[in-house]
């Protein structure tokens, strides 16, 4: 968990492909925001108990963001919206290839879910035509930055061989992230381990020469 001014983080990895699932709830209200509702319903309901637990407010998950439309981003969205009732949100290119309905088609800009300090949907378009990015600017300390499939340590997402979608990815990364966020700030991508900017960001020319 990561404790912060004003919300906790809490993550969980998941299923055989190392999903990760973020949990933000907000301290001052109990609302809480869901990223990635990969799979493991059961893992997900136990970090959702966590949270109650550990708060001074009753929670309640308001909203469900999917960073893209893969399948291995969304096998517990339908029973979480059943059981929660929370209102979910995609990338607008996206939202046409996730099964359960959108309910916030989600564009560049704020994103503004009641009860939850605000956040800013980036968009990433290359791993698929409507990835999206979550920025939290964290007022007394580093931004938090929830990169979806489309950046990792190492390297940007998979673009499946797709040299237009390759550029378009490394562009987006290029000038929506590195050119606009410091280095300190945290990127918790959509499998795996973590990463700052400060690190990935000597390696950008490495990335583009190499096409992946």
């Amino acid at each position: 968990m990561i404790d912060l001014g004003e919300l906790t983080i809490r993550s969980r990895s998941v299923s055989e492909m190392d999903n990760n699932v973020y949990l933000l709830t907000a301290k001052g209200t109990g609302v809480q925001l869901l990223i990635d509702a990969a799979d493991d319903v059961e893992a997900i309901r136990d970090m959702l108990g966590e949270a109650a637990a550990d708060s001074d407010e009753q929670t309640r998950l308001a909203c469900i963001v999917t960073t893209h439309s893969h399948w291995d981003h969304v096998r517990a969205l339908a029973q979480l919206v059943r059981e929660t009732g929370a209102r979910t949100a995609a990338g607008t290119e996206d939202t046409p290839d996730i099964e359960v309905p959108t309910d916030l088609p989600l564009e560049a800009g704020p994103l503004d879910i009641d009860g939850v300090p605000s956040l800013e949907v980036i968009k990433l378009r290359g791993h698929t035509p409507g990835s999206v990015a979550l920025l939290y600017r964290d007022p007394s300390g580093p931004a938090h930055l929830f990169t979806g499939d489309s950046l990792f340590p190492g390297g940007v997402g998979n673009t499946f061989g797709n040299p237009e979608n390759f550029t378009s990815l490394i562009a987006d990364i290029t000038e929506r992230v590195f050119d606009v966020l410091p280095d300190d700030t945290l990127v918790h991508p959509g499998h795996g381990d973590g990463t700052t900017l400060g690190a990935e960001r000597p390696h950008l020319q490495e990335w583009r020469e190499r096409g992946w």
